[in-house]
Formats: structure tokens, sequence, C-alpha cells
């Protein structure tokens, strides 16, 4: 703020005086996500605080609120110490609730792409008060479906700064969930620490940051292929105020929870109805369509004999297992949505296994035979371009044949 004081060379008066002060709370905010707090968090709030924040972000999205921390005075209708919430940029839009105590408030979505927050307090007893976080919703998202895909704002071109960007992958009970990291590009290392201390982005097994971390990632690395241990996994990108690139882009899949065994002369597979519950016993089978699930009270069975359905071995690791292909059919008749798993059987040992195979990895393993392939053809062009010399071997066997018949004639020779 600029104040501005001219006077011309005539008549003068006794002036004015101002007092002014720092804006402790409050403030219009328009960034992809941030930081909403009490004066003085995490220390005690004033007495007699009026705070307003307008969050304010593109016209094409909605603003999530999510509270971290909460303390305020408690009292009945939260009429002393408050923090009101309203969906729009004042408080004749809709009221979304008052809250105080020590209960979070519960994670808020608006309708419309700017929200009001409110907080105010009296002139005795106050509290920790609280620390919020919000963002706009290409910045935090909750996937539910099957499989998906999404990246970092304005991919492929450079993130925003100072952002702190949630996606969550929650899917229904049994299921895991596979991550795999399409394409990266963050700042990179801090040189002196070895660290993502800059940018980074995180996965977390679980959906909260208190989770288990299964890694963190900045520059360039490529992440591996990432296997929740249950229905959920949290994405999170950080970035800092300096240098912004181009970001990541993910592709999900969830597992379907496939207990596989064996025998020694056919497959044994079973799959919960719970995992599956929406699915015809046709749109799971082995091989092919003729080897489709029956089904029972309790899911999906398959029996299938290895003479039969396609199964075929092959040798692994100096083991010949027996291999086929189990397929989960979602599509739902507008797209096609089609789940493999390869399936494999010691019968030596009786041991069996599952494991997914997905799009990503299916184009990985392409490209592998592609460029083993092209070894392979190089290689043979080298031996037809530089054939071997076999001169050498057509003397050396003469010579042999010669020694031979000398020691028969010599034999014949004696005999006589």
């Amino acid at each position: 703020m600029s104040l501005i004081f001219h006077s011309d060379r005539h008549v003068a008066h006794r002036g004015f005086l101002v007092g002014y002060r720092k804006d402790m709370c409050g403030g219009v905010l328009t960034g992809l996500s941030g930081i909403i707090s009490s004066p003085g968090y995490p220390g005690e709030y004033s007495n007699n605080a009026d705070c307003s924040w307008t969050v304010h972000v593109s016209n094409r999205t909605v603003v999530s609120l999510v509270f971290l921390d909460f303390q305020l005075e408690n009292n009945e209708g939260c009429n002393f110490d408050y923090v009101a919430l309203f969906d729009g940029p004042t408080v004749t839009h809709r009221h979304m609730g008052n809250y105080c105590g020590s209960n979070r408030p519960p994670n808020t979505v608006t309708t419309s792409n700017q929200l009001l927050v409110v907080f105010k307090s009296d002139f005795n007893i106050g509290g920790r008060g609280f620390k919020a976080y919000y963002y706009s919703g290409e910045c935090q998202q909750v996937f539910t479906a099957i499989r998906g895909n999404f990246t970092s704002p304005h991919y492929p071109n450079v993130y925003p700064n100072n952002i702190n960007c949630h996606w969550t992958i929650t899917l229904a009970a049994g299921y895991r969930v596979k991550l795999f990291f399409t394409s990266m590009e963050l700042e990179d290392r801090n040189s002196l620490t070895d660290e993502c201390d800059y940018d980074s982005v995180a996965v977390h097994d679980g959906s909260s940051e208190s989770d288990p971390l299964l890694g963190r990632w900045c520059g360039s690395e490529e992440p591996p292929s990432l296997l929740s241990k249950a229905n959920k996994l949290l994405v999170i990108l950080n970035t800092d105020r300096n240098f912004a690139y181009k970001g990541f882009s993910v592709s999900y899949t969830g597992v379907v929870p496939v207990n596989v065994s064996c025998t020694r002369t056919e497959f044994q597979i079973q799959i919960s109805q719970q995992s599956l519950p929406q699915l015809e016993r046709e749109s799971v089978y082995l091989g092919n369509p003729s080897c489709s699930a029956q089904m029972t009270p309790t899911g999906y069975k398959i029996l299938a004999r290895f003479v039969n359905c396609g199964t075929a071995g092959q040798k692994r690791r100096n083991i010949t297992v027996l291999v086929n292909t189990l397929y989960i059919d979602f599509s739902d008749g507008k797209q096609q949505s089609v789940q493999e798993y390869e399936v494999q059987c010691d019968a030596q040992r009786k041991v069996a296994s599952v494991s997914i195979v997905t799009v990503e990895e299916r184009n990985r393993l392409n490209e592998l035979a592609r460029r083993a392939e092209e070894a392979s053809g190089g290689s043979s062009e080298e031996e037809d371009s530089e054939p071997h010399d076999t001169s050498d071997i057509v003397f050396i066997s003469i010579c042999v044949l010669a020694v031979i018949l000398m020691v028969i004639a010599i034999v014949w020779l004696v005999l006589l």
C-alpha cells in the first residue's frame, strides 16, 4: 500500500495523523494449493481476532480444504471462537459450517472455484489455533476407478512453484494398487545432500502422509513400478519457489486378489466375489473364453488341466514351468478393459504364482524383444558379411584321411 500526501504553495492547515499495523491474517489466495493458519500458530492465537481468507482458483475447478490441526475455545453453538466456511467469496454465499473445540472439521469441497474461510475469537480464552491445506481440483484428486492415469498440474508444460498436491487412489477392499511413472522431469537433487530437497514426488502406502513411505524421487529418475499392500496409495508433489520443470505422468491399475494353486496335472484358481461383484462368470477365463470360471457361493473358480486351455511349458531359470494367462474382462460396452494375469506352476514342486501383466509392462517387454531381435539381426548380418575360411578344415581332413589309408596299407602288408 502507498499513501501519497501532496500540498500546493498557498493555504496550509494542521494536516493529519495516521496509524498503521501489520495485517496478521487473512488475504486472497490464488495458488493451486496453500496453507491457511491462525495468527501465531502453533502458539496461542490472539484475542479479538477477525480474519478472512478468500481462496480463488481456476474457473474450471473447485476448492478442497483439509484441516491438519485444530484447537479453539469450545462452546455449544461455536459462538465465541470459531472458524466459519462459505461456499463462495462472501458471507452471503452458502454457509458450510461453524467449527470450534478440538475436533478437526471434516474435509470440505466447494461447488464453485471460490471459498471463504473466516476466523474469529472473543476477548478471552484461546487455544493453539488451526492449520489447514487448501487445494484446487487439479491439485487434489481421489480416484476410485479400477484403472486410470493423472499428471502433475499443467503437464506437459511446467508445473507451478510452491505447491503441495495430493492424489489418492482408493479401490474396493481386497484390491491392491499397482502404480507406474510413465514420465518424470523434476528439479534435480541437492548436490550437497544428494537428497530431493527442492521439488519431489513421494508415494505412501496408504491414504495419508503418516503411512509408510514407498519412495521419494526427483530429477529425471525413473521410479520402479510400485505395489500397495492394501487398497490405497497416496502420491504427493511438493515444489519450492525456484525452478520448475515438466513434471510427471502416472498410470495405475487395480490388482485383483487371485488365489492360484496347482497339482501335477492342473491349475486351481479362485477369486472372491467381493473383488468382482458385478462380473458374469464368462468374463473370467483362463487362456480362452471356453475355459471360463464357475460360480460358487463365495466367488469364481477355475479348475483347468494342463492339457487344456492353452497351457504351455516354458523354461524359466533352468526350470520348466507351465504358463497360461488369466483374463478378467471389465468391459462395459462403452470402453474395452481387460486385465491379464500370468499364472505359472512348477509341477514338480506343486508351487504356483500369479502376476498382473499391465500395458506398461507389455510395452516394456515388447521393446526388449524388439531390441533383442535387432541385436540378433545385426550379429547375423556380421556373420553373413564375414564368412569363415574353411580351407584349413579341408586340408586337415585330407591329411587325416591319408594317415588312415597308410595305416590300413601297412597292416595289409604285415598280414601278407
